[in-house]
């Protein structure tokens, strides 16, 4: 049983350095891209809640991060559709 021992322990110190490293890879790939997680989801809301009054192309929002020193500036730009003959909103003011 001691060779089992010896090799079984040493697969726990190679998952353990293996986890490690591939924390260490997740962390640097983070920082390095400079967006944040959130952004895919915070996209797709936003265009789920401007489509209820304006009918919009989903590439048509642009969402923008910039870092000065410790503060962080979200930029958001839509760019709406001219309004077309007999287009009205799926929504009204008086429903909220």
């Amino acid at each position: 049983m001691g060779l089992f021992d010896f090799l079984r322990s040493r697969q726990k110190n190679t998952a353990s350095v293996a986890k490690e490293r591939l924390r260490i890879i997740v962390a640097q790939e983070r920082a390095q891209s400079g967006r944040p997680d959130y952004l895919p989801l915070l996209r797709r809301e936003l265009l789920e809640v401007i489509r209820k009054y304006v009918n919009i192309d989903p590439d048509a929002i642009e969402i923008h991060v910039q870092r000065d020193g410790d503060q962080e500036v979200l930029e958001l730009s839509v760019a709406l559709p001219d309004k077309q003959d007999g287009e009205t909103p799926t929504a009204t003011a008086s429903e909220s």
